[in-house]
């Protein structure tokens, strides 16, 4: 590990103090317009995703439906994770991500879908210059975990872009995803560090889903890959510090009680594509599959830590409230209704599902906006 750098630490580590107002490259006000850049993805694609269910929706997101995936994982949680990552850093430059990626969801909206994939794609590199920059500064496992799981955005993006079909690549755009976290989860190993044995095997686990990326065109690698999957989440949940913080309160025992829920849906997507031996486009098992992975799984990532990165990259206050768990619980019943309806070969329930999916993300996003508000009044109060 290198001595000379200033360590990394993701913006929102519970750990440490928080960052004077003018740190991070670009004052808190200047990164508003780039997360509602995000914000905007995230409510056209799942608008996007209810009319590939055949709901009704505005002309704007219907017409964005065949572009439901790119939406959200690129035009939201692109722009989310890439500003997360430019606030971490501190670099200026590294901004460049959470807009280009953000330019890309708007040119979507807009009807420049032919612009998208190339505006994504910088997105891409600029957050993969951004994490080598955390490498360099820091040699360890984690971040390694994150400058790959960056790596695999862009790869995804470029191959969409030559022409690829999404679910071709989407293997790719999960394992950005869910290597970004599970490298932000080793981060925080530093609290119950993991024995050699364990680090071995978080390697040998990052081995498998990289032979199952390279083999993604072909009828094994989405086996292989689902199989490093199922072990990544086992590996997590026997690692992970929420299984002791679970036992504390307030948000402390939240964050963990969606850390926890959300490695089993973890599980739950990828033995889904284990048991059907790949996955197979247009199956109700791909649509069980890929939601319990991005629903389930990440977006439980993101409501139990939505308390912590919006202070670090806003600096705004958002207290915890014991409604915090009414979105949360939402996400998982609807969540089971889906696939509850993809086993039964019921496409009403599925339909039903998914509408109650986008509920629960509204709800958060009331939710975390309602909190927002009580702490600049709590603010404004403790200062007259």
């Amino acid at each position: 590990m290198r001595t000379n750098a200033k360590p990394y630490q993701a913006a929102g580590s519970t750990d440490r103090p928080q960052a004077p107002a003018t740190a991070g490259g670009l004052p808190p006000p200047w990164r508003v317009p780039l997360l509602m850049l995000g914000f905007l993805g995230l409510i056209v694609g799942a608008g996007a995703g209810l009319a590939r269910l055949g709901w009704s929706m505005p002309a704007v997101a219907a017409s964005a439906s065949a572009l439901h995936g790119p939406l959200m994982i690129c035009g939201f949680f692109g722009v989310v994770i890439s500003l997360e990552r430019a606030v971490a850093i501190g670099r200026t430059w590294a901004y460049l991500g959470p807009l280009l990626a953000g330019a890309g969801g708007a040119a979507t909206v807009a009807g420049a879908g032919w612009l998208a994939p190339w505006l994504f794609l910088g997105g891409g590199l600029v957050l993969l210059a951004a994490s080598l920059d955390v490498y360099r500064r820091q040699t360890a496992l984690f971040t390694f975990t994150l400058a790959l799981g960056a790596a695999c955005w862009p790869v995804g993006i470029a191959l969409w872009a030559a022409g690829a079909a999404v679910h071709e690549i989407v293997t790719w755009w999960l394992a950005f995803l869910i290597l970004t976290i599970a490298g932000e989860r080793l981060e925080l190993s530093r609290f119950l560090p993991p024995s050699p044995v364990a680090r071995g095997a978080f390697a040998a686990i990052l081995t498998v889903i990289v032979i199952g990326l390279f083999g993604a065109l072909r009828p094994w690698g989405g086996l292989v890959f689902a199989i490093g999957l199922l072990a990544l989440a086992v590996w997590l949940f026997k690692q992970d510090i929420a299984r002791r913080t679970v036992r504390g309160k307030g948000l402390t025992r939240f964050i963990a009680v969606c850390l926890l829920s959300g490695y089993a849906w973890l599980a739950v997507g990828s033995a889904i594509i284990v048991f059907e031996g790949g996955l197979a486009p247009g199956s109700p098992a791909y649509d069980a599959a890929l939601h319990a992975l991005t629903l389930g799984f990440v977006f439980a990532m993101v409501f139990g830590h939505a308390a912590i990165i919006f202070p670090a990259v806003l600096r705004v206050a958002v207290p915890y409230h014991p409604t915090f768990y009414v979105p949360l619980l939402l996400l998982h019943l609807s969540l089971a209704v889906r696939l509850s309806g993809d086993a039964l070969g019921d496409f009403a329930l599925t339909r039903v599902g998914g509408l109650l999916n986008a509920v629960a993300l509204a709800a958060f996003i009331l939710g975390t906006a309602s909190a927002v508000v009580r702490g600049a009044r709590a603010r404004s109060g403790a200062q007259r």
